[in-house]
């Protein structure tokens, strides 16, 4: 079982050029855990007890607004650590954390990663960059946000999606596993808006649109939406 879990680690950015020992005690530091469709892992508010990587399937990360409505900051695909990573006296988690769909993840007491990271430099140098590019990203969707039309927000999110959380249907398109309400939380939009450019964006063929998934048929035009939509906007 340990084996086969270095064995699908070493895929993971986060352990790159990580030597072999070193892996091999990281991921024995961890337990493997199974999460259902929807279930929570660690609610807004809960003391940082537990630091949990995903190994396949995918996790929301969200917020509640001071009306009620949930707001997606991120959504964690495979070789991605959900949440905080900061250990410390009374510290809680600042967003609530629920699978998407089915998930593999591997859990680490806190303290402990906290010593992995001190004790392996070259694992403390990724879990950094990782940060960094959780951060980037963050910045790239709020300036979206503040300057870009739904049309290109929607379009652009669509394809970072793909990139990273992407899966491929038995025909080869690839199928983004969220719904509308979901697409329009993580882009800072309605439910209607996002019902009607994926309407018509099926109608020209760019992407078929399930109860709680999109497939993307035509990856470079929906690109184009984005950077056309970006220079008028």
């Amino acid at each position: 079982m340990l084996s086969e879990r270095i064995k699908s680690a070493k895929q993971f950015a986060l352990f790159a050029e990580v030597a072999p020992a070193e892996l091999e005690h990281i991921i024995g530091a961890a337990r493997e855990k199974r999460f259902d469709r929807r279930e929570t892992i660690f609610s807004e508010g809960d003391p940082v007890r537990h630091v949990t990587m995903v190994v396949s399937g995918i996790v929301k990360v969200t917020q509640m607004g001071l009306n009620g409505n949930e707001v997606i900051l991120r959504l964690n695909a495979a070789g991605e650590i959900v949440g905080s990573y900061r250990v410390c006296v009374n510290c809680s988690h600042c967003a609530t954390a629920q699978a998407v769909q089915p998930c593999v993840a591997l859990v680490w007491d806190a303290a402990v990663f906290e010593k992995l990271l001190a004790r392996i430099p070259t694992f403390r140098r990724n879990t950094v960059r990782a940060l960094e590019e959780r951060l980037l990203e963050m910045e790239q969707r709020f300036r979206e946000v503040s300057t870009e039309k739904v049309g290109s927000r929607l379009s652009s999110e669509l394809v970072r999606l793909s990139d990273r959380l992407r899966r491929c249907t038995e025909n080869g398109l690839l199928e983004i596993t969220l719904s509308r309400a979901e697409l329009a939380q993580l882009t800072g939009t309605t439910l209607f808006t996002v019902s009607r450019l994926l309407c018509q964006w099926q109608t020209q063929g760019i992407v078929r649109v399930r109860r709680e998934s999109v497939l993307v048929q035509d990856f470079a035009a929906l690109a184009q939406i984005s950077q056309a939509e970006e220079r008028t906007a």
